[in-house]
């Protein structure tokens, strides 16, 4: 693990950005410093005031507060610089995500304060088998607990099955990156 010095940021992530090949696509200095848990919060899905996503096309991930559950993700550590890419890319100055500060415990009983997004004016929506399938490879890739990971495949989708362009571009990068370390 990579302690964070005075220009890092520590970023809690649980969503799609638990998949590093999507994270860097806005956040390239991103380096995995824990996998941990966000205790009494749920994760939940939807769209900004009934706003389905463009990108997605479907509901989006969130945390909602939720006594004696827990949400396990990654946490981030990244230049404070991206901080503002991150922002974008969470939607932040149009108001669909709004920054959160969580503490977040790692299975060492580290805890750790990170900056996270939680969705404002969500309306309940399942997600598309496309924005699922790269949550549930970035919970693979950065090894969930498997009964969190099980629960991550059970969600029920909207079962999308137009294009989405950002897929593509992530399953690429995925492929590349294979082929260098092959």
């Amino acid at each position: 693990p990579v302690p964070a010095g005075p220009g890092d940021l520590l970023y809690f992530a649980y969503g799609s950005n638990l998949l590093r090949e999507r994270l860097v696509l806005s956040c390239p200095s991103a380096a995995l410093r824990a996998v941990a848990r966000l205790p009494d919060f749920k994760l939940a899905f939807g769209h900004h005031r009934g706003r389905i996503s463009p990108l997605w096309h479907g509901g989006a991930a969130t945390v909602v507060p939720s006594p004696g559950d827990e949400v396990w993700g990654t946490v981030w550590k990244m230049d404070a610089g991206h901080l503002s890419a991150l922002d974008k890319q969470e939607g932040v100055e149009e108001g669909i995500y709004v920054p959160i500060e969580v503490n977040v415990r790692t299975p060492a009983g580290e805890e750790l304060t990170c900056r996270s997004y939680q969705m404002r004016d969500r309306v309940c929506a399942p997600p598309s088998p496309q924005y699922k399938k790269v949550i549930c490879m970035g919970a693979r890739q950065n090894g969930l607990p498997a009964e969190y990971q099980e629960k991550l495949e059970a969600i029920e989708t909207n079962n999308y099955a137009g294009p989405v362009p950002i897929l593509d571009e992530i399953e690429a990068a995925t492929k590349a990156k294979k082929t260098i370390s092959a």
